[in-house]
């Protein structure tokens, strides 16, 4: 039986299958993503969606879906399904579905009368190349195959309309035909392991609805290309493949192919393995460039959820080499002390505080897990030397600078740079200009590390320079935060004035190798956390006793970033709690911890097949809300993993 459990009887009902998605990538940038039966819910989704390096590697959606017809005695069966005007759903597909798994490819079972049909689908490691192998099961008569390939060829942000500029002609290519679309975007090919006649019909197929979107207060509606149709005979117990490359293929190789690549993969037979896939799809290699996508279908790479998720996703599953890889080509893409925390090399965007101060961080972690501090040093030594003193000596934009007393203040009006970053007309929902509290512990943190490095490397003139930081950063952190009478941290000071909100970055200051407060400071925020933000699914961003608490995140595109950090819950906030808790408490606080990551296991089968979702309703449910896979919520349970490990080898 698999780990991966779905109620069968539900798979036709579509409240069900439609809240359901998978994901698969090809760690190169490519994705593909649907519902569990195929309708695409998302403009975001998509069979074959890929980087094109002539366009900032910004991805394209290229083949949106691919409708399969059962052919018996002149008798059709269409098991494909879209959504049209007024909420049709034609065909219907999805009531010939009996089976589907996901342990290791995304298979699906079709039974139409006497035929059984199974289709498993994958992506190829490292190529922008989809294959899916359909197999005849079972079959009482002569059978017939037929497919219509619908084309999107257009950015993942935007929808397609039917249009003069189209090029609908395709080309012949051995065994199937390639499609341009479009000048200045990459050729689809579009081939089999057999002979396959095309026959080209070309026609739009007008206002295909997608569910989601529409939720979400977006353009809905898109028309899709269909260049005609392929027709391939089958029999009992042949299996075809079908490709979809942005390069012409060798159909010989597919079957080879596509054994090699079911052979590679890790079954998703437990919780772990569930994650340990999930972490997988975030990493792009390139050469010997490396990166991490925040999460999917929409987010590119950000350099602060780098930097966060970078240990859990590569050093708690043993890939030590990909975390430096990473680590190496986010260094070359610094500029003055500052890491790109969004868009691609052609538009990076520098406009995060807490980007730089997390890097200290990874690089802890990184050192934990080799206990080589002197490589550390000698790799990253410089790196670190350059944020220190791009934020003492006032040399960064947005009024980072550390002031006379050794805390950071960061921030203009106007202006959101920590990771509570949701802006609304213009302006921030949670501005927090000044001292943030996580900014001034992640920097003590910083501090105190590259001292400790230094000392072991000799650095005396570093050394002297900022030997005595550290305790005038710790003695005014507590002066400016704290409060005996409250029990917890300010979440941020600006002038004098101490924001008394209850939010979780807190739990970030008392999650450090190197705290700025004492033991006694760090137990009584994590009361005060446990007991107003703390939920099955992570930590909402703010206590539901205040009057702005948004319990539920929806609505359109203002009223969902005004709840994002209004108290929608952050799975990825449970590795800096977790990581307090067990600081503090020790082996005493593991079943504590254990508990609430073994949680996640329902989820598996939730929202996001197999992954864990961005955020999370703050009221219960809590259901899985955002992105279907974030990097840092499946990391965070990866690191927390890791560290009870630890426990249990005392």
């Amino acid at each position: 039986m698999s780990y991966l459990n779905f109620d069968k009887t539900q798979l036709v009902n579509l409240e069900y299958s439609l809240s359901r998605e998978i994901l698969r990538t090809n760690r190169a940038g490519s994705y593909s993503s649907s519902t569990i039966i195929g309708c695409n819910t998302r403009k975001y989704h998509g069979l074959l969606v890929s980087p094109v390096p002539e366009q900032d590697n910004e991805r394209f959606v290229f083949l949106s879906s691919l409708d399969e017809t059962v052919v018996q005695h002149d008798a059709e069966f269409n098991l494909g399904i879209h959504r049209f005007d007024e909420h049709v759903y034609h065909p219907k597909g999805h009531k010939y579905v009996v089976d589907f798994d996901a342990e290791t490819l995304v298979k699906t079972t079709f039974r139409v009368g006497g035929v059984y049909l199974t289709k498993e689908s994958l992506l190829v490691d490292g190529q922008e190349q989809l294959l899916i192998r359909y197999t005849l099961q079972e079959a009482h008569s002569d059978t017939l195959l037929r497919f219509r390939p619908f084309l999107a060829f257009r950015n993942i942000h935007q929808l397609s309309k039917a249009n003069m500029f189209a090029n609908t002609r395709v080309q012949p290519v051995k065994n199937g035909v390639s499609s341009e679309m479009y000048t200045g975007l990459p050729t689809l090919y579009m081939q089999f392991s057999v002979k396959a006649e095309f026959v080209p019909i070309p026609d739009w197929y007008y206002n295909i609805e997608y569910a989601k979107e529409q939720e979400r207060g977006y353009n809905y509606r898109e028309d899709l290309f269909v260049p005609g149709f392929f027709e391939v005979p089958i029999r009992k117990g042949e299996s075809i493949i079908f490709s979809a490359s942005l390069r012409e293929e060798s159909p010989a190789t597919f079957r080879r192919k596509f054994s090699l690549m079911t052979e590679r993969r890790l079954p998703r037979a437990s919780f772990a393995h569930c994650l340990t896939n999930a972490a997988h799809q975030f990493v792009v290699q390139k050469g010997k460039r490396a990166g991490i996508i925040a999460g999917f279908p929409w987010f590119g790479s950000w350099g602060r959820d780098t930097f966060i998720s970078l240990p859990g996703l590569t050093l708690a599953i043993d890939e030590p080499e990909v975390c430096k890889a990473v680590m190496d080509t986010e260094v070359s893409r610094m500029q003055g002390g500052l890491f790109p925390n969004m868009g691609g090399d052609e538009h990076p965007a520098f406009n995060s505080v807490d980007a730089p101060l997390w890097f200290f961080w990874s690089l802890q972690r990184l050192e934990g897990y080799w206990g080589q501090d002197a490589q550390i040093w000698r790799w990253y030594g410089k790196y670190m030397k350059t944020i220190l003193e791009s934020f003492r000596n006032g040399s960064l934009p947005y009024g980072i600078l550390m002031h006379q007393n050794g805390l950071v203040f960061a921030g203009e009006p106007g202006i959101a740079l920590t990771w509570m970053d949701a802006v609304v007309h213009g302006e921030p929902v949670t501005q927090r200009m000044g001292y943030p509290v996580e900014i001034n512990a992640l920097w003590y943190n910083a501090v105190c590390y590259t001292l400790a490095l230094a000392r072991q490397a000799g650095d005396r003139k570093f050394v002297s320079e900022w030997g005595s930081l550290p305790e005038l950063i710790a003695d005014s952190f507590v002066k400016t935060f704290w409060s005996e009478q409250r029990g917890y941290l300010a979440d941020v000071v600006c002038h004098g004035v101490q924001d008394w909100s209850v939010r979780p970055n807190q739990v970030i200051a008392v999650g450090l190798p190197f705290v700025p407060v004492s033991r006694d400071i760090q137990k009584e925020v994590l009361d005060v956390v446990c007991r107003e933000l703390l939920t099955p699914r992570g930590l909402r961003t703010l206590s539901p006793q205040d009057e702005r608490y948004a319990p539920v995140y929806e609505g359109n595109q203002e009223e969902r970033d005004r709840a994002y950090h209004q108290g929608t819950v952050w799975p990825w906030l449970l590795q800096p709690f977790g990581l307090a808790w067990l600081s503090v408490h020790g082996k005493s606080g593991v079943a504590f911890i254990r508990d609430l990551v073994c949680s996640f296991q329902e989820e598996m089968s939730q929202h996001g097949i197999a992954t864990v979702s961005e955020i999370y309703n703050g009221n219960p449910p809590h259901i899985g809300k955002g992105a279907i896979s974030q990097a840092w919520s499946v990391a965070a349970l990866l690191l927390l993993m890791r560290e009870l490990e630890k426990f249990e080898d005392k």
